[in-house]
């Protein structure tokens, strides 16, 4: 079975070019972020076309996550426990959409950005991921093999991005940031892309020519139980989806999984 995660950005932008990469690749599931619409507007109709059914969660143009599966969908849960909201209202955004998928527990997450060390989204962030973290302590105990998957907005080396100096005093790679993306790994949680693609961004800003200089970060992560990394054959990271025309800003993370 084949998983892949992707930050498309605005799905309704980009929906002949995502379904055209799941035509052409087979992949069994996909876990999107940022889809940027709301659930009635996202375009179902095309992933069924190919076979997919479709779980979706979004509030609003902003956010929004949603899984395609090819072998099935079920158990679906649009948050999980303790996730904290945003604002005043404290809103709990489209930032997590869990189901189960082939005999897989797939959760699509869209960690929030930050946006600078002292705005408060940062300490949502941080409070965001904790609450995620209880949660993961709880999952990976159990028997059904569970990949946390998405845009984590964290480089958790410096070699995930592209100049370190760049980022001094920045969100994405501060010690808190990499300590809460450690501390999920530490409940039973192993990013299992790594080791076969040692040396790759998944994102690429649009502006400053950054694709063309190669001056990415990699941010977007596959997480799993134990039960799910020891079914990992490979992995692959699809820079060429960030070519061309209408392309996102990240690329498709893909794993391979055994039978």
């Amino acid at each position: 079975m084949q998983i892949a995660t992707w930050n498309v950005n605005s799905i309704r932008a980009r929906v002949d070019r995502v379904t055209a990469w799941l035509e052409r690749t087979g992949t069994d599931v996909l876990a999107m972020q940022e889809t940027k619409c709301k659930d009635e507007q996202f375009p179902r109709e095309a992933f069924e076309a190919l076979g997919y059914e479709v779980a979706v969660h979004g509030l609003n143009q902003w956010n929004g996550v949603a899984i395609a599966s090819k072998v099935g969908i079920a158990d679906v849960e649009t948050s999980f426990t303790g996730q904290p909201g945003w604002g005043e209202a404290a809103v709990v955004e489209g930032r997590a959409l869990g189901a189960t998928c082939g005999g897989v527990r797939v959760w699509s997450l869209y960690v929030p950005n930050g946006r600078t060390l002292a705005d408060p989204h940062y300490t949502y962030k941080l409070a965001w991921l904790e609450a995620l973290r209880a949660n993961a302590v709880e999952w990976a105990q159990q028997d059904l093999p569970t990949a946390l998957v998405g845009d984590w907005n964290i480089a958790p080396l410096d070699g995930d991005v592209w100049d370190m100096e760049v980022f001094a005093g920045a969100t994405h790679v501060s010690r808190p940031e990499r300590d809460a993306f450690q501390a999920i790994q530490d409940a039973g949680f192993r990013e299992v892309t790594r080791e076969f693609t040692p040396d790759a961004y998944t994102y690429w800003d649009y502006t400053q020519l950054r694709f063309p200089k190669n001056k990415g970060m990699r941010i977007d992560f596959q997480l799993g139980s134990s039960s799910y990394a020891e079914r990992v054959t490979g992995a692959a990271i699809d820079r060429n989806e960030r070519k061309g025309k209408g392309a996102s800003d990240h690329v498709p993370v893909i794993v391979d999984l055994a039978d």
